[in-house]
């Protein structure tokens, strides 16, 4: 396999400033180094490219200035999944990227100690990969040149994917990695999300069946023509995976898997599969609980700021559930009758499925048709309508934040709260924090009082409420639980006023509350 040289600037510090230490990781024309910043003190990774030898000061420009965009967009879209770039600097005709130090292991190297993996572990790792990807897709974000060098794989929390703004800064198309480029790289063709999809069924025949599924043939070139001209080599081990990998690894580009397939599948193999002994990942027994991944992460409606009002409410209480953030609706829940269950054994009632049925915190409940499951990047799992998407995101600095899901326009939402800082009694939560700002909205009117239950286990409360006035006036029913020790999350299912009550309503709604799961842990 052709190799960069190890070689770095003489003096021993690029950009006057970052000393590479050791090398992490290997790839064709890229070494991941261990480097110290000396001017903070800090460690950095730091990734070294080879640049064409014909690069101008112009295209070098470009090429920093790409890298560092690309990387500061992606950390704000998915923060905590991707490598934060704090630099990016060229000297003698090389690239060095430098970033955040990453606590995790290169998936090659992984890969190179442990042998393959089980489908299941692999299925775990693919979906945490795609939640990136998606994010960045739906930015108008390509990869590029996503391959196991540039996926992170860390003791605890989701993989941290590396290498955005990456793309074309190489010799020849793919260069890096050239056994994960796709047809279309291969050709030097115009390519988008479809690269990276091809990408990530590579990366998951990799995990299962120990090699990539184009050899490396020591050259860039002939490793590319392979790729472009030689049938798949026929996966033997991805069992309940042969279907994503095989629809994602399609030469035409037009024929491989969506993004919505690939994560049923992905999900799916999860499920089926739930007794492997996934060690040192952990076992993924009914593993939706489990499961910190999957879902359309944040796209071009991320938000860092809202009305104060919104703001306080999302770091203050879980349960506070005040006027919608710009970029979401404020709507409400179908008849109250839907919004609560059969009484359980008990006596208290549990927001499940209906009579006699109360699935536990790990259960994996059938869904209605049209809908499909989602597992977000924050770890919570829910059931969402086909062509649900996330609107808005809060996020505040103590860990709370807020995710707004809908279809968009004014059609209904289900907002999802989360904060560690909530008060032990769910009923005073919302009369005390909430509803005093809910009453500062105009038309607002509570029904009912707050109604105290059990959900799902846990100690809980219900708030229904109208307001804004004619034909934006909504209708709202909230849900919050107690998790203990100060945490807690609240569902927020809001619909315009005239339509509460519809069938459609009455079902989502009933969805939402029987399929939400907190993350584990």
């Amino acid at each position: 396999m052709t190799m960069v040289k190890e070689h770095v600037s003489p003096h021993g510090l690029v950009g006057g400033r970052y000393r590479p230490l050791e090398v992490l990781a290997r790839e064709t024309n890229r070494l991941w180094w261990h480097a110290e910043d000396v001017a903070s003190g800090q460690s950095r990774l730091m990734a070294r490219t080879e640049l064409p030898e014909t690069a101008d000061a112009d295209t070098v420009r470009r090429a920093t200035a790409r890298v560092v965009r690309t990387g500061e967009i992606m950390r704000l879209l998915c923060p905590g999944r991707v490598a934060t770039v704090v630099d990016a600097v060229v000297e003698e005709g090389v690239l060095w990227t430098v970033m955040d130090r990453i606590e995790g292991t290169p998936l090659g190297e992984l890969l190179d100690r442990e042998g393959p993996f089980h489908p299941v572990r692999a299925a775990r790792l693919g979906l945490e990969v795609l939640d990136v990807l998606q994010a960045a897709h739906d930015e108008g974000i390509t990869h590029g040149e996503l391959s196991p060098g540039q996926v992170f794989v860390r003791d605890s929390g989701p993989v941290l994917v590396a290498g955005f703004g990456l793309a074309g800064t190489t010799l020849a198309p793919r260069l890096t990695a050239p056994s994960y480029a796709s047809p279309e790289q291969a050709r030097d063709e115009r390519v988008g999300p479809a690269a990276d999809l091809w990408a990530l069924g590579a990366i998951l025949y990799t995990m299962v069946e120990g090699r990539p599924p184009f050899r490396d043939r020591g050259r860039p070139d002939a490793t590319l023509r392979a790729v472009d001209r030689l049938p798949l080599r026929t996966p033997l081990r991805t069992g309940p995976l042969t279907q994503a990998v095989q629809g994602l690894l399609r030469k035409d580009s037009r024929e491989r898997l969506n993004r919505g397939v690939v994560r049923d599948a992905l999900v799916r193999a999860l499920d089926e599969d739930s007794d492997a002994d996934l060690s040192p990942a952990p076992r993924l027994r009914d593993a939706y609980a489990a499961v910190r991944h999957a879902a359309p992460a944040p796209g071009r409606r991320l938000m860092v700021a809202g009305t104060a009002l919104a703001l306080v409410t999302v770091a203050a209480a879980v349960l506070a559930v005040t006027h919608r953030l710009p970029g979401t609706s404020t709507a409400a829940a179908p008849p109250r009758t839907t919004a609560t269950a059969a009484p359980t054994p008990g006596g208290a009632r549990d927001g499940g499925p209906g009579p006699g049925v109360s699935p536990g915190p790990t259960a994996s409940p059938a869904l209605p048709a049209g809908y499909r499951r989602y597992a977000a990047p924050e770890g919570f799992l829910v059931a969402l309508p086909t062509g649900w998407k996330r609107l808005a995101t809060a996020r505040a600095a103590d860990r709370a934040y807020r995710v707004t899901f809908g279809a968009g326009d004014d059609s209904p939402t289900l907002a999802v709260t989360y904060s560690e800082r909530v008060g032990p009694d769910p009923v005073a939560v919302w009369r005390e924090e909430v509803e005093p700002a809910l009453a500062r909205l105009p038309g607002y009117h509570r029904i009912g009082d707050v109604r105290a239950l059990t959900y799902r286990g846990h100690r809980a409360a219900d708030l229904e409420w109208v307001a804004g006035s004619g034909a934006t006036r909504t209708h709202t029913l909230g849900r919050g639980f107690l998790l203990g020790g100060g945490r807690g999350f609240s569902l927020r299912y809001t619909t315009p006023a005239a339509d509460w009550g519809d069938s459609e309503g009455a079902v989502a709604l009933e969805t939402f509350l029987r399929t939400f799961r907190e993350p584990a842990g």
